[in-house]
């Protein structure tokens, strides 16, 4: 199924949705920048994975892209969990947005993340919200084109967040798993510059 995500300045996005999915999850496009195992861990601290005991081995990973460009992402859920994914971009990985905060609830197991609000029409960094929400255990990849800000970023971050609903939360990421891959975008000369990246 094809689905669009609108974005404020960088044109349209299209999402294809695969036919049912997981939780943990694994970054498989662009290249992520710690080595992750089958599950995708380490993935619990903010803002792009490791935990407290093991912040992650660097691959060196690097993905070339231009500006104004689509970039293909691809993840694998590995844990099934119901929630949403964000995707955000940043020159600095202290630049990269705070985790979605949790709406709680009161449930018979004691207190879970109800939902997280969704930025419909996101603004930078943030590039893509409420991507691939589900309610559903689906199985297979999933697959997206973003669009890139029209920039020259040597180094950025481009960061897939994960906010979980129905959790109780964990001590290391709250609600939220985290994979950053690191990108350098060269602008595109024939394009117009994006502005407030």
């Amino acid at each position: 199924m094809l689905k669009p995500f609108l974005k404020t300045g960088l044109g349209l996005a299209f999402s294809l949705i695969a036919a049912n999915s997981y939780g943990h999850f694994k970054l498989n496009s662009p290249a992520s920048w710690i080595e992750e195992d089958e599950r995708g861990d380490p993935q619990k601290m903010a803002p792009c994975g490791g935990t407290v005991a093991d912040g992650g081995t660097r691959t060196g990973s690097v993905t070339d892209v231009m500006g104004g460009a689509m970039l293909r992402l691809a993840i694998e859920e590995t844990i099934y969990h119901p929630g949403h994914y964000r995707v955000a971009l940043a020159r600095r990985i202290n630049w990269l947005p705070a985790d979605p905060e949790a709406v709680m609830k009161d449930t018979d197991r004691g207190p879970r993340s109800d939902y997280a609000p969704v930025a419909m029409e996101p603004v930078a960094p943030v590039i893509m919200d409420g991507l691939w929400a589900n309610q559903e255990r689906r199985t297979g990849p999933l697959e997206t084109e973003i669009a890139i800000p029209n920039i020259d970023c040597e180094g950025c971050f481009l960061q897939v967040v994960q906010f979980m609903e129905e959790h109780p939360g964990f001590r290391e990421g709250g609600f939220t798993y985290h994979h950053c891959a690191v990108v350098n975008i060269k602008a595109n000369t024939e394009l117009p510059l994006d502005e407030g990246w």
